[in-house]
């Protein structure tokens, strides 16, 4: 039997409702309910509905069809045809990127908020501590080495290949190399327990508004251990408003979703027009090794499922490309959750509490695809400005690589932001970032595609690592039970003894 407690000012009750396979206890009296029931949020998955249509309509071919039309555009407006003068074609630029710009602030404007309350609720609805305590260790340890490998994958094919070679430094630039490169990327030890503790956030707003998302992931595992641990009675309201905050957030998405095909229009026109095509021929050699390197670590991810999660590869493609075509369109993986966690239980089959639990992290902190682009963009940085990075310089780019990756907002436009720290970590000049601004709009899309894809690939390993007291099974006959519950009572988080 699977009680579910209503309760009520001056009223204790409760009612049963069958759930056939079930064994949990006996029904007790309400007072010891207090202390032992468990609270079941609504599934982030539901939300998916509202993504389900931009998949139907083939949003990831708009895209791509806005992507050709901008570079088209770019090129008849900008200075290789001299249609228009370059302060006329910088106006046309900035008028036809207004779209994407608008895009841009609807995501960065939801993302802090969806982030926390996904991880939060995710944690809340997890019924076995101990399960949450296992998880929590290896998952910080799966995603601390796929990202050290996704990053050294970088370095080492940017040092194989030898893009940067191809292309000239910018003109003018010499005495910037000069000026700029300080550091040798060395790491200092003695720092390194002050940064860790810096890393817990002592002014949650101010890092929910600085964007600093290590610390609002901190600060959400925080809120959501502590909602595990008071009486559910005191913790359900507190969900209740975390879950209309991701609903209004989802809507946000949904909207921002309808200028997807323009954004990516308008911003690659703007692009265009201040550089000419001239530039994506010159850099072509760096684009293939990106998707090189972005396809190597795709197999990568393949092999871990295949070894480690016991999936055959060909089928977590197959059934991953929903979640991958969506990410390609929207270009963040934070606003692809709840599409991403419907395809994990639904598809991959993965437990509801390790999809809930793995993927609203995993948008976050798990960034293998941009670990590793930032890792070749820093070593094509420095073989376009004829620098040798000495060994020390990338066992350090590798570390600021991975905080890096880890920290950076789930959301478009702000990896080549996160490049330039990288790169002046190590002494690479900045100046040169304008070189790759035209390509990184494309690149930026693969990169999160390999994000989502590596959350899924998360899933499916701590799915078989973790386990859970209870089989999959009867965690689903559980869920059917719960949601019989929400359906009649119209609940958006349901207690149960």
């Amino acid at each position: 039997m699977l009680t579910h407690v209503n309760r009520k000012p001056g009223l204790d009750r409760g009612f049963t409702v069958p759930a056939a396979g079930i064994h949990l206890r006996p029904r007790i009296a309400p007072a010891a309910l207090m202390n032992q029931a468990q609270l079941h949020p609504r599934n982030l998955k539901h939300l998916a509905d509202r993504l389900q249509g931009l998949v139907r309509t083939h949003l990831w071919a708009q895209v791509l069809v806005g992507m050709a039309l901008g570079v088209a555009v770019g090129i008849l407006i900008g200075p290789s045809v001299g249609w228009f003068e370059p302060q006329t074609a910088h106006l046309l630029g900035e008028w036809l990127a207004l779209p994407g710009l608008v895009f841009l602030a609807l995501i960065q404007t939801i993302v802090v908020p969806l982030v926390l309350t996904a991880i939060v609720r995710g944690i809340a609805s997890t019924a076995d501590p101990e399960q949450l305590k296992r998880g929590g260790i290896w998952l910080v340890v799966y995603f601390v080495v796929t990202t050290v490998i996704a990053s050294s994958l970088g370095i080492g094919l940017g040092l194989l290949l030898k893009p940067g070679e191809l292309v000239e430094a910018p003109a003018g630039t010499a005495e910037v190399v000069v000026s700029e490169t300080q550091g040798d990327g060395s790491v200092d030890l003695g720092a390194i327990p002050s940064q860790l503790v810096s890393l817990f956030p002592t002014n949650p707003l101010g890092s929910m508004t600085d964007g600093e998302m290590l610390q609002v992931v901190l600060f959400a595992v925080l809120i959501g251990l502590a909602l595990i641990s008071v009486p559910a009675s005191t913790a359900k309201p507190m969900l209740e408003v975390l879950g209309s905050l991701q609903a209004l957030c989802m809507t946000v998405v949904g909207w921002a979703m309808r200028l997807a095909p323009l954004a990516a229009f308008g911003l690659l026109a703007r692009q265009m027009a201040s550089t000419g095509p001239e530039v994506l021929i010159g850099l072509s050699a760096y684009v293939g090794a990106v998707l090189l390197g972005l396809a190597c670590l795709f197999g990568l991810y393949a092999l871990i499922v295949w070894v480690l999660g016991d999936r055959q590869p060909g089928r977590f493609l197959a059934k991953s490309g929903e979640a991958q075509l969506l990410a390609f369109s929207t270009n963040s993986s934070a606003a692809t959750m709840p599409i991403t966690i419907r395809v994990a239980e639904d598809k991959l089959h993965v437990r509801s509490s390790i999809a809930q639990f793995v993927i609203p992290i995993g948008a976050t902190v798990n960034m293998g695809g941009t670990a590793l682009y930032q890792g070749m963009a820093t070593v094509f940085m420095a073989q376009v400005y004829g620098m040798d990075l000495p060994l020390a310089a990338l066992v350090g780019l590798v570390v600021t690589a991975l905080g890096a990756s880890i920290g950076t907002p789930a959301t478009p436009g702000v990896g080549i932001v996160v490049l330039a720290s990288v790169l002046t970590s190590v002494g690479v000049p900045v100046a040169g970032l304008g070189l790759i601004l035209g390509v990184d709009q494309l690149l930026e899309r693969f990169r999160t595609v390999l994000n989502v894809s590596g959350d899924l690939a998360a899933c499916t390993v701590m799915d078989r690592w973790l386990g859970g007291s209870r089989s999959r099974h009867d965690e689903q006959r559980q869920e059917r039970a719960v949601e019989a519950i929400r359906r009649r009572d119209d609940a958006d988080v349901v207690i149960t003894s």
